[in-house]
């Protein structure tokens, strides 16, 4: 706590010439450090500044003037800390950046650890653990779904759900202690049937917390996304045709297409990181039919595969290995060239599709050389890999493994809380398995959760954050 108790600071902005760049620093000493480097025109310190105001000055060190600034002064504890702060808001060229985060370690702040000022907002009841994971969720979001989610929990959604369920288990695990100190005044004759219709109600709402995981890994990473199909059906085109740009080479050669490409792309909040793989065939070329052994062993790892058949040749063998390959798989199917003359139409799909239990699989006709279907595989997406229609106003996602690892842990105890009570157990039974439940949920707000966990989750943050 020693260490807690010093002044941090560390730039908070990228470190990369931009128009402006941050140095923060956080601390009990903060306002007193800046006026070591800061002179104002007015001559006044900023330590007998009003809170939550900026001032105007110079930074300056050993009598030389390091950069022309703006100081934000803000005391604590409303303050993202909780603690005093203080941000410098600097020209953004990396060389006066360090220069100014010089300064301040000179004078008495030391360098932060990664994390630490979200850290030290967890440590000061700012925020729970969930919310520090949203955090870095909203630094690391990479389309308008996830960013969403991210500031919904920022907001406290996962811990006020967290916090209800919590509650109503305390409420049961204290009755039950109660009556077990006190049995001449508190009775639990038939409570059992009461508290089994209680926790498998909170069970279900665990269960719906873990199935929104799925949601929100998709949410938060991206569908991964192979692209198969025999060689020369246009997959190369579909790549460049989604990411809208020339960035796969095609031409008329079979087999152009050798190793994996990958890429990363947004489709109006829907992310794919997208991989073009080699045309699957039966091949003698030994480089070739590496690509295509590649190919495979992703598409079996795939969230997603887009299957792109050449509408304007019939079926064949190595499409019908193709079905096999991805029966078990979530698959769109995008019957390409539609520009052309076809010889393979969705009736021939859907026959083949049948073959394999494969029915109900979407179909999407496009064109990659026209630039049509687009909007149609989008929709197409969005209902595949979202359940029902995305609401960030009353729906919780957990898109963290921690917290789905951690509600599947507190199911499992309330599971065996309902097969005591159905085994005629006694009910300091119900009360063990209770708080192993309790215990578990405590740990995805940080209740419960153990310094060498606070620590893992804060490593992971960026410097300045």
């Amino acid at each position: 706590m020693v260490q807690e108790s010093q002044t941090i600071a560390a730039i908070s902005t990228a470190v990369t010439e931009a128009g402006i760049g941050i140095v923060r620093m956080s601390g009990p000493d903060a306002f007193e450090i800046a006026d070591c480097i800061y002179r104002g025109k007015n001559g006044k310190k900023l330590a007998q500044q009003k809170t939550h105001t900026i001032h105007y000055g110079f930074i300056e060190q050993a009598g030389e003037t390091i950069d022309e600034v703006l100081v934000m002064l803000m005391r604590g504890p409303r303050t993202f800390t909780g603690e005093d702060t203080v941000e410098i808001n600097c020209h953004g060229g990396v060389y006066v950046l360090k220069k100014v985060l010089d300064a301040c370690l000179k004078h008495g702040a030391r360098p932060a650890q990664p994390g630490e000022f979200t850290r030290r907002a967890f440590l000061n009841g700012k925020m729970d653990l969930s919310q520090a994971e949203a955090v870095i969720d909203v630094i690391q979001s990479q389309n308008d779904y996830a960013l969403k989610s991210s500031l919904h929990q920022l907001r406290g959604s996962v811990k006020k759900k967290i916090s209800e369920i919590r509650n109503k288990i305390l409420y049961n695990t204290a009755f039950i202690e109660s009556a077990l100190d006190d049995p001449e005044h508190i009775s639990v004759d038939g409570y059992g049937d009461t508290l089994k219709q209680e926790v498998v109600s909170l069970m279900g709402e665990i269960r719906q917390l873990i199935d929104s995981a799925d949601d929100g890994r998709v949410m938060r990473e991206g569908i991964r996304t192979v692209i198969v199909g025999k060689p020369n059906a246009g997959k190369s085109s579909i790549l460049n045709f989604l990411l809208g740009e020339e960035r796969a080479i095609v031409t008329d050669i079979a087999g152009t297409t050798r190793d994996v490409l990958q890429e990363h792309i947004n489709l109006q909040g829907i992310s794919l990181n997208i991989m073009d793989t080699a045309g699957i065939r039966d091949t003698s070329d030994a480089v070739e039919k590496i690509g295509v052994d590649r190919a495979m062993s992703h598409a079996q790892e795939a969230d997603l595969i887009l299957y792109v058949a050449d509408s304007s040749l019939p079926l064949d063998e190595n499409d019908r290995e193709i079905f096999h390959l991805i029966k078990e798989k979530k698959c769109v199917i995008l019957l390409n060239k539609t520009d052309l003359a076809r010889k393979t139409d969705e009736e021939d799909i859907r026959r083949i599709c049948g073959e394999n239990n494969m029915s109900g699989i979407p179909i999407v006709p496009v064109s990659a050389k026209e630039e049509e279907g687009m909007d149609l595989l989008e929709q197409t997406l969005k209902d595949m890999f979202y359940h029902g229609e995305i609401s960030f106003n009353s729906e919780i996602y957990i898109t963290s493994a921690r917290q789905k690892h951690a509600l599947e842990s507190a199911l499992e105890s309330l599971e065996k809380v309902v097969e005591s009570i159905e085994g005629g157990m006694p009910e300091d039974f119900y009360s063990i398995d209770l708080m192993d439940a309790y215990e578990s949920l405590g740990s995805i707000t940080g209740d419960t959760a153990g310094e060498d966990l606070v620590n893992e989750i804060f490593s992971k943050f960026c410097m300045g954050k």
